[in-house]
């Protein structure tokens, strides 16, 4: 994790926590005043949004870049630029997917300064039609090798729909494309995915 001197409340905050609460509808007035109060200068308030968000937006990293510390990273640089943005965020919007666009684009960021990586491990839930639990381990290394291989923006669909259970609509909210493109992402990767595996298996 990246250490940060400045906002320190927020910056505490900033780590996120899998199975960390979520927003649901009948919050969003208490959000709403939230968001106020940090616009106003209220540490307090701001970590209580990342504390109602930071489950989704670790999920929204981790699609893009797969690495747990680099996901983690991520979240860190995206919270701290949501701070220092509040002032621009309009807040008759829906905060969650604001700021997970600047989640998104800080995961992407990131990924685009790594030119070698190290894969990392996909989330144990993982749940593909093309799974087979007799060959768990070997199917986990060939699907994150392929997923290696796609575009980062498809990469992103694929994990937070088939892994994270998003929404279209939600997806293209978080990575700031047309609902149409993510759903055609999401069918381009698939194949691409089920193409790379076969051929995996075929030469195996």
């Amino acid at each position: 994790m990246i250490a940060t001197a400045s906002p320190p409340a927020p910056a505490a905050a900033a780590r996120p926590v899998v199975g960390g609460a979520s927003t649901v509808p009948d919050d969003r007035a208490r959000e709403h005043e939230l968001v106020l109060s940090a616009q106003r200068g209220s540490h307090e308030a701001f970590a209580d949004l990342v504390r109602a968000h930071q489950r989704r937006a670790y999920a929204v990293a981790r699609a893009i870049v797969l690495d747990h510390h680099d996901a983690e990273d991520a979240v860190q640089d995206g919270f701290l630029h949501a701070y220092r943005a509040l002032g621009r965020f309009r807040p008759g919007e829906p905060f969650g997917a604001w700021l997970h666009r600047i989640v998104a684009n800080a995961a992407l960021d990131l990924q685009r300064r790594r030119k070698v990586r190290t894969a990392g491990t996909l989330p144990e839930t993982i749940a593909l039609p093309f799974h087979d639990p007799a060959e768990s381990d070997e199917l986990r290394r060939r699907l994150t090798a392929a997923l290696e291989r796609l575009t980062e923006r498809q990469r992103a669909v694929i994990v937070l729909h088939d892994v994270e259970g998003f929404r279209h609509a939600e997806i293209s909210e978080m990575l700031g494309i047309p609902e149409g493109t993510a759903r055609s992402d999401l069918h381009h990767a698939r194949a691409t995915l089920r193409r790379l595996l076969s051929d995996t298996r075929s030469d195996s």
